[in-house]
């Protein structure tokens, strides 16, 4: 049913509905090889944001040259690898174990005094932690194995076990918990070894078992690090949880509006040129035998025009000026006299029937049912053989009830149950809770009904199939 349409308005409301296009070879005809609308890909079709490669799927910076990022072979940026570690964490980390470590020496003196092999393995284990994000098992592993050793050599006790919490803290926040726990283990194990059997053999010499109850203190360091990473743990999820969720509602938005754009353009554009289409018709054949009817054509097309831009102009306004309110009024079914007119010039005639007060109706309910009475019609102007049409518009206490009726055979020569113009409608019933149907009557001719609720309805509405009948 696209198929009356010029191209560049097909393809504009196929890159609103479905996304980007690719754009024609250059010497392309720009009507060459462009599918209607309706045969484009819709947003449902479209790979979504979850299907793209996250970031761990692209090329990390350990794929780029080595003379870093931007600098080529002769680059004077520091490579990238180096720069993603946690090196102003690991810094600090490591000046506090240095400067803890000594303050924590004088206060043992029946400890072995900080010597070379002390410095080495304090050095260590702070340098595994710059990669405990990258390899959070090696980094707990690592620390728990330099916290045994330290331990083993005598040396006095102190911060040297931040570096296994903060090892194991990054291990558990990583998912890797039975790495974390088993490293944790590993030090709680070490030190039973150490001080109460393996103290005969290790230095310093005049050390002796220690008492159980050290263990109580040791016992608590333990769980306060799990206890502390699994809290860091269910903390991040939740954060991940609820960024993925503001993500999608922001996706949905975005889809929302989208398609909200594309079912205006489509009412907007479809109306106006179908009434344009007939009035020049009509001119190109009475040009010679009677120009004053060609130039009344002419006029018809002229203000069905100036009307489309000043829509058009609109929608594309709200798209400029997101969150303000907007400068003109939407239309709604207090110009139900400018359709008729516009259907009248186009050689049908609307006989419109109002039940109720229609003033004061809710902004959304009174769009959507101004939009379904246009599609309508243009649907029997382009469609329909019919030359008559009656609008029945009825307002209860909590909806809006609507009725098109023609008494015409469908002559449409699009592929059946194609288009965009009867989707719409559901979809504008629907969003509001509503729904519409449309379909051929026993005793011939076509109707379109829609129910739109005026208050409490925010659910997706029923919707029937009307395949008997194309759509614009």
């Amino acid at each position: 049913m696209d198929k009356g349409r010029p191209s560049w308005v097909r393809h504009c409301l196929a890159y609103v509905r479905g996304g980007r296009r690719s754009p024609a070879p250059r010497g392309t005809p720009p009507s060459a090889d462009l599918p209607d609308a309706d045969g484009l890909p819709g947003a449902d079709a479209l790979p979504g944001a979850d299907a793209l490669p996250t970031g761990d799927a692209l090329p990390g910076a350990d794929a780029l040259p080595d003379g870093g990022i931007g600098g080529g072979p002769h680059g004077t940026h520091r490579p990238a690898p180096f720069r993603s570690l946690p090196w102003r964490s690991t810094v600090f980390i490591a000046a506090i174990v240095q400067v803890g470590t000594r303050f924590a020496a004088h206060g043992q003196p029946g400890r072995v005094a900080l010597d070379g092999p002390a410095e080495v393995l304090l050095v260590v284990g702070s340098l595994l932690l710059l990669v405990r994000h990258r390899w959070p098992r090696v980094a707990a592993f690592g620390t728990a194995a330099v916290a045994t050793l330290y331990l083993a050599g005598g040396y006095p006790y102190g911060p040297v076990f931040l570096l296994v919490a903060v090892g194991c803290f990054a291990a558990v926040v990583a998912g890797r918990r039975i790495a974390a726990w088993s490293a944790v283990g590993l030090v709680w194990a070490g030190h039973l070894l150490v001080a109460h059997w393996l103290y005969r053999w290790l230095p310093p010499g005049t050390d002796g078992a220690a008492p159980w109850g050290q263990e109580l203190a040791v016992t608590a360091w333990v769980v306060a690090i799990l206890a502390a990473s699994e809290l860091g743990r269910v903390r991040r999820e939740q954060l991940a949880h609820a960024r993925a969720e503001r993500a999608a509602a922001e996706r949905r938005r975005a889809d929302e509006e989208r398609l909200r754009i594309a079912r205006e353009l489509h009412d907007v554009l479809a109306h106006s040129l179908s009434v344009i289409n007939v009035q020049a018709g009509v001119g190109l054949a009475l040009l010679d035998d009677d120009p004053e009817q060609a130039r009344t054509a002419l006029t018809t097309i002229k203000g069905a025009s100036k009307e489309a831009l000043g829509e058009v102009r609109q929608v594309l306004d709200s798209l400029r000026a997101q969150g303000r309110a907007p400068r003109a009024p939407a239309p709604g079914l207090a110009r139900l006299p400018e359709l008729t007119e516009q259907a009248k010039s186009a050689g049908l005639h609307v006989t419109v029937t109002v039940e109720g007060r229609t003033a004061g109706v809710p902004p959304g309910a009174d769009l959507a049912a101004f939009r379904i009475v246009q599609e309508a019609l243009t649907n029997i102007v382009r469609h329909s053989g019919a030359r008559t049409a009656r609008v029945h518009v009825a307002r209860t206490a909590d909806a809006l009830r609507i009725r098109i009726d023609d008494d015409g055979p469908a002559t449409g020569g699009g592929p059946a149950g194609g288009g965009n113009g009867l989707v719409g409608m559901r979809e504008r019933a629907a969003a509001l809770g509503g729904e519409a149907e449309a379909g051929p009557r026993a005793d011939g001719g076509f109707t379109v009904r829609a129910t739109i609720p005026l208050r409490g309805g925010g659910g997706a509405g029923r919707t029937a199939a009307g395949d008997d009948e194309e759509g614009t």
